[in-house]
Formats: C-alpha cells, structure tokens, sequence
C-alpha cells in the first residue's frame, strides 16, 4: 500500500451492484490490487469522548493485514469528506486491542463488508459490498475523484454523505 497523505478526500457512491464497476474501472485505467474479500472494522472510543471531537479511532482486519486508524473532524464540503487521517500497520492485532482496553478504549462498533481494492496512479477505489447497499468510495484529489466519477457515469446524486459508521448506526447494524 502506498504512503497516505494526512488528510483523507474521498467520495462514497451508491451503486446498485459491484459487479458492473469492474470493467468500467479497468476502462479508466485502475487495476484490482486487492481482490474482494471481507473486512472487519472495529470503532474505539473512551466515554464518547472520540466521538464527541468528531473523531474516529478504528482497527481493521482485511487482507492478511491489521492496521490502527485515526480519523480527524470533518473538514465543511459540500460533497466530498475531507478529514485528517493517520494510519499504520499493525504486527499483532490482538495485542494492540489489548493495550487499547488497558488505556480504557472499548469497542464501539463493530462492521463488516466486502471489499475490492483498485488503483490508478493518482486515484484509489473500492467497491463495498455492506449489509444495507452497495458502494463505490472514490480516494485521491478532488479533480481526480469528480473525473472518475465523470467517467464511471456517476451523478452528485449518487454521493453518500454518511460515513460508514453512520451508515450502520442508521441500519440499526454494529
């Protein structure tokens, strides 16, 4: 996985199936790096006290790895969630889980979904398979994200607002 910047912009799709975005994806240029597969998520927090700054602290097991998260409050857009993001990889999931119990973090939310991961010099893909819709997050610079979805023949209206977090919690999920 390449170097992340510090801030995340991203765009999250509602797509009535995956299936139809492979080809489409491989017309633009992206190529599959990760083929689909399930993810576990898990969102940890202290009292709310994460959650009240309007910040995330997630671990996530997918693709033979497990790597922490932290997400940063939202930056204001109209369409496209901009947030601070720093992300590592993990050697020993089970012991980080327990260092986050030590410090007094408890799992908060629990999700699952499908995904297939596609690249393309300046863009990220996945297409996201979830208990309640399908998805196609959009991650790089926004003329890169607006293109892209120019391209895949995807309407502004089609943009999920919500996180997937939200998403869950709305779906009566986690």
């Amino acid at each position: 996985m390449r170097h992340k910047p510090a801030v995340e912009t991203e765009l999250k799709l509602r797509i009535p199936a995956t299936g139809p975005y492979r080809p489409l994806l491989e017309a633009l240029g992206f190529r599959e790096t990760i083929p689909a597969q399930p993810e576990l998520s898990l969102l940890w927090d202290r009292d709310g006290d994460l959650r009240a700054a309007g910040s995330a602290l997630r671990t996530r097991r997918f693709a033979g790895a497990f790597r922490l998260t932290w997400k940063g409050p939202k930056v204001p857009d109209a369409m496209l969630k901009i947030r601070p993001e720093h992300e590592t990889g993990i050697e020993d999931g089970e012991a980080l889980e327990a260092i986050l119990r030590a410090l007094g973090y408890a799992p908060v939310l629990r999700m699952e979904k499908v995904r297939a991961v596609w690249e393309r010099e300046e863009l990220e893909a996945c297409l996201d398979e979830t208990p309640f819709g399908c998805y196609l997050e959009l991650e790089g610079e926004p003329q890169a994200i607006r293109a892209a979805m120019e391209g895949l023949g995807l309407a502004p209206d089609r943009a999920e607002p919500r996180s997937y977090p939200e998403l869950y919690q709305a779906n009566g999920l986690g």
